[in-house]
């Protein structure tokens, strides 16, 4: 979603863009498998950013971002929290990395200079990239606001001795002296409606739409989720499962993030982000009576 959103927001496509998937994006004198090529030996062929999003199209992506480059891409990661520490009132909380041209000069001085094979990698969210569940979390609330930034924390409210409640600022200038962070200082971008909508939609239609990657998971689900299903690659050819959701989409209330590792296919992980939200919209209860009568009780400390 980022990768669609800083390449709508850069101009090198738009929403009537169409890209065709062939299965592998060959380029610089490399091959890069779309996941549809590598499981059935076939492409997505032509699709829209949307489409992209709902089939979960690495080649569109790979193009996307070759056409874009990096520091976009990086520039829009970071706005959406990712490679940046949440501020969650929690020691030894990981920031994380974004993929760019300073992480790499850090992370490979053996091998500094940023190649366009680095943002291919980094589009779908793989090479230096990686990202803490409450990262992924904090993201995809953005993406359902609408783009807003948001405070990350355990905290709803702290009252004092007088009564009075503590505001936000004074509980994030106590938690940010206390663990050492920097006050976010990043100003809230615009991010075009029409490109957040586009996204979201994508997003409505993995879960919906019978092209959709998480289709089967959520087909009878009877409230409305915007989701994406994730791949991530790992060593030794292990894969860990990722999705992500949100939900009501009309008014979205809980977002969830659900990250198995070794567990294959995105897909997978969606059954659980299902069952998990079916438990917070009372779905799974059934013929509860509350029981109003009250029985004496005495206790005698000694």
């Amino acid at each position: 979603m980022v990768t669609a959103i800083a390449g709508l927001e850069s101009g090198v496509i738009d929403l009537k863009t169409t890209i065709n998937d062939t299965g592998v994006y060959r380029k610089y004198g490399i091959s890069m498998n779309c996941w549809l090529y590598t499981d059935y030996h076939r492409g997505h062929g032509y699709v829209n950013v949307s489409q992209a999003i709902e089939r979960s199209c690495n080649y569109f992506f790979y193009e996307t971002g070759d056409r874009m480059g990096i520091d976009k891409l990086a520039e829009i990661a970071r706005y959406f929290g990712l490679g940046n520490k949440t501020g969650i009132e929690l020691q030894s909380e990981t920031a994380g990395v974004v993929a760019s041209r300073e992480a790499k000069q850090k992370l490979h001085p053996d091998d500094p200079n940023w190649n366009p094979g680095n943002t291919l990698n980094a589009t779908i969210g793989q090479g230096d990239n990686e990202f803490s569940p409450l990262q992924m979390a904090k993201y995809i609330s953005m993406l359902a606001n609408g783009g807003k930034k948001i405070d990350v924390s355990l905290i709803k409210t702290i009252r004092n001795a007088d009564g009075s409640e503590a505001s936000r600022e004074e509980i994030n200038q106590f938690v940010n002296k206390k663990l050492g962070l920097e006050p976010e200082n990043m100003e809230s971008k615009e991010i075009n409606p029409s490109y957040l909508n586009a996204v979201l939609e994508g997003m409505k239609s993995v879960t919906s739409d019978t092209s959709g990657t998480a289709y089967v998971r959520f087909k009878d689900f009877n409230i409305s989720v915007g989701g994406k299903t994730g791949s991530a690659e790992a060593p030794n050819n292990k894969v860990h499962a990722w999705f992500v959701g949100f939900a009501p989409f009309e008014n979205p209330e809980i977002a969830i993030v659900v990250m198995v590792e070794n567990g294959g296919h995105g897909n997978y992980t969606a059954e659980v982000v299902r069952d998990i939200m079916a438990e917070y919209f009372g779905m799974n209860t059934q013929n509860v009576e509350e029981d109003m009568s009250a029985t004496p009780y005495v206790e005698i400390m000694n």
